[in-house]
């Protein structure tokens, strides 16, 4: 069969088409930025890339689309599948036919920590010689790749509550068809598709009507949310993970999260040690060794295998040291993911200098829904340094005058990236947060500091 991806680059879409590329299909796909690295993994796949949704691409007529999310009415190569009335589905819709329906889905869901999570739970099943197969929203390090089909029953998927497609609002998880469902927290996000917290609690308890008698449901105990969510019904076994009263319980050893243990119906199953950092860090890693139990992974097992996982890109990603400053990248981009991003580094460096440098980038943010817990998000910190992107639609001043440390507004990258170098001391660590590409910014402070050092 021949599969045309529209908006084939992103994360989500890259995946499906490097799983129906290893299914045996022919895959093509076109995408407004074709550029590494997607691009440089899709065409050592086999897979033809366009560049932009002229009606060109589609000279030989695949057999279906699969539209992403991205994709709207109005672009050319949307009109064009309309109009000629081409066979098209949505990527979460194509995924249930042609995969899920089929294998154990072990589905992670949330508002944070999704990627992290899942990238924990596939890799403590391949440790376990389960070969599962993932598609997971990031690169987790020890795979080197965000998604393959795998050959065993057991799929392993982050599941977003982003729409499915401008034809289908749904969230995408729906599709999903879980045995094993991680609900890892929930709060109000995706403003532009979602009016209020309620409508996202509907999705997902949506999502725990189609779980099945025999699967299992994992939440965090105090998630108020969550708890709303699954009074309005659970068929299915669930279990928490939360303080003595909760079937599983996480004690940490060190402050900053980077030795626990781990206990099950009160009785300790074994001490994780790894290099993870952070209370949310050893949260996800509890709800991933609860998943691989369901499907026969003895905890001692995932345990082992936490020791030696790596995190995925952009998760507290050390980029460079220069001069004893530090330079990391996470993709924090929420309140509450800020908050935690920072306490887990102030855990690990004491009382050493943190210099948090943030874009306020996705839709939501850039509404001004999270702007009343902003400023407080980034309090742990010892400065700040906040890009303010163009047409914001609310004023970053105003929530600037909040915060309780030093915080500075900037509308320029190359001003940002001199203030931060000028500010920087040896033993400093920079903290870069953004879910998008920042502009670049930890390579430009990088070569800035590199520079003045080398003087």
């Amino acid at each position: 069969m021949h599969i045309h991806i529209l908006g084939i680059c992103g994360t989500f879409m890259g995946g499906i088409a490097a799983i129906a590329k290893a299914m045996g299909h022919k895959v093509t796909g076109s995408d407004q930025h074709v550029y590494p690295p997607m691009s440089t993994q899709l065409e050592q796949l086999g897979i033809e890339l366009t560049q932009g949704y002229g009606p060109e691409q589609f000279a030989e007529q695949p057999d279906i689309v699969v539209i992403g999310n991205a994709m709207s009415r109005g672009n050319p190569a949307v009109e064009y599948v309309l109009n000629r009335n081409l066979p098209y589905t949505s990527g979460p819709q194509w995924l249930l036919e042609n995969l899920l329906k089929d294998r154990w889905v072990l589905a992670v869901s949330g508002t944070h920590g999704k990627t992290s999570t899942s990238s924990m739970l596939a890799w403590i099943l391949e440790f376990a010689g389960l070969n599962p197969g993932f598609l997971i929203g990031g690169i987790p390090e020890n795979f080197g790749i965000s998604a393959r089909l795998g050959e065993s029953p057991f799929f392993v998927i982050e599941a977003d509550e982003y729409d499915s497609a401008f034809f289908d609002k749904r969230a995408k998880f729906v599709h999903y068809r879980p045995k094993t469902l991680i609900l890892n927290n929930l709060e109000f996000d995706h403003a532009d598709i979602y009016g209020s917290l309620a409508d996202i609690q509907r999705q997902f308890h949506h999502l725990m009507r189609m779980l099945p008698g025999n699967g299992l449901a994992l939440f965090p105990q105090n998630d108020e949310a969550l708890q709303q969510v699954l009074q309005q019904g659970c068929w299915s076994e669930s279990q928490a993970i939360g303080n003595e009263q909760a079937d599983w319980q996480f004690i940490p050893l060190k402050a900053d999260g980077s030795v626990f243990d781990v206990l099950f119906n009160q009785a300790s199953v074994g001490t994780v040690s790894w290099d993870l950092l952070g209370e949310h860090n050893m949260h996800n890693a509890t709800m991933a060794i609860a998943a691989a139990r369901h499907v026969g992974v003895a905890p001692d097992v995932a345990i082992a295998a936490l020791g030696q996982f790596a995190n995925v890109k952009r998760r507290m990603e050390i980029k460079a040291v220069v001069n004893e400053v530090t330079l990391y990248d996470d993709f924090a981009h929420h309140p509450t993911a800020i908050a935690t991003t920072i306490a887990g580094l102030r855990a690990k460096v004491g009382k050493q200098r943190i210099l948090a440098i943030l874009e306020p980038r996705s839709n939501t943010m850039k509404m001004g829904v999270h702007k009343a817990s902003l400023a407080g998000s980034w309090h742990q910190a010892d400065l700040a340094y906040i890009f303010e992107p163009s047409q914001l639609g609310w004023d970053m001043h105003a929530v600037v005058e909040q915060a309780s440390i030093p915080s500075a507004i900037f509308t320029d990258l190359d001003a940002l990236a001199d203030a931060v170098v000028d500010a920087a001391l040896p033993g400093d660590h920079l903290l870069f947060m953004s879910n998008g590409s920042f502009g670049g910014l930890h390579q430009k402070v990088q070569q800035k500091l590199e520079a003045r050092y080398a003087k």
